[in-house]
């Protein structure tokens, strides 16, 4: 059997040029790359997304939390209000590091003002939180009247219901509810816990914990190098002007608490 290979000429949204999309493995999520930035499907994915809703975004406060991707390296070259933070808590919270620039937060419980951002970005990085209606509370309060969070998670479980994998105890220690698996982590060579494996529902339980207006986008696109599997692009909005394309209602409140209750207790 000869080796796997994909190439397709397109046009990158990270590095808005024209390029080259290759893939040697099959896992197209992790190997379909940009030959000029390197960027994943799902970065690509979001920046289409960011680039359709927020035109302006160069012009935006951006906070970004646990960066380290083409994209994330887009954003802070073009956006002079770009802020990067990473759990860090030797340095101390609110505190930037000396030489990285990056600032120390921890996402459940951050120290930025209120309204303090147009857009918050996440990578990757929700389905390592142990208390994600914790965080999505704190983002929806940093962000600004019709600011926007823009993730991409891996919506694993699909249609199924979102399941937890691991809990953190009152004393702090993790009890693992099934097997460990950890993703690549720049601030840890141990990696990241899972501690969610997420599915659909994923939206209603963000918007009851936090109040924003959820839509999942889902693209697909060969001359863009979207194509992979767990490319969705969650986009969560605060209330509040400025009104942007490709918003939707958010679900009935009565379910949306129901849907909370039945996971987070």
């Amino acid at each position: 059997m000869g080796q796997y290979r994909l190439e397709v000429e397109g046009h990158c949204p990270v590095c808005e040029a024209s390029a080259t999309f290759v893939a040697e493995d099959p896992w197209l999520r992790d190997h379909f790359l940009c030959a000029g930035c390197g960027s994943q499907p799902r970065e690509r994915a979001l920046f289409s997304v960011l680039s359709t809703l927020r035109p302006d975004w160069r012009d935006l406060a951006i906070h970004e939390s646990s960066p380290g991707t083409a994209a994330s390296r887009r954003l802070q070259d073009q956006a002079p209000g770009y802020l990067p933070s990473q759990f860090d808590p030797k340095l101390g919270w609110g505190n930037v590091h000396p030489q990285l620039g990056y600032r120390a937060e921890d996402l459940e419980r951050q120290t930025f003002d209120d309204a303090s951002f147009d857009l918050v970005v996440t990578q990757d990085v929700m389905e390592h939180v142990f208390a994600p209606d914790l965080a999505m509370k704190e983002i929806a309060r940093t962000l600004k009247p019709g600011g926007l969070h823009i993730c991409t998670v891996p919506i694993v479980n699909k249609d199924k219901p979102s399941v937890r994998r691991a809990a953190r105890r009152p004393d702090g220690t993790v009890e693992n509810l099934l097997e460990p698996v950890y993703h690549g982590n720049p601030m840890d060579p141990n990696g990241s816990l899972v501690t969610i494996d997420w599915g659909y529902d994923i939206a209603a339980y963000w918007d009851a914990a936090s109040g924003l207006s959820t839509t999942i986008w889902t693209i697909e696109d060969l001359s863009r190098g979207i194509q992979a599997e767990y490319i969705e692009v969650l986009v969560s909005r605060k209330t509040g002007l400025p009104d942007l394309a490709g918003d939707t209602p958010p679900a009935p409140a009565a379910t949306k608490r129901g849907l909370l209750s039945k996971f987070f207790n």
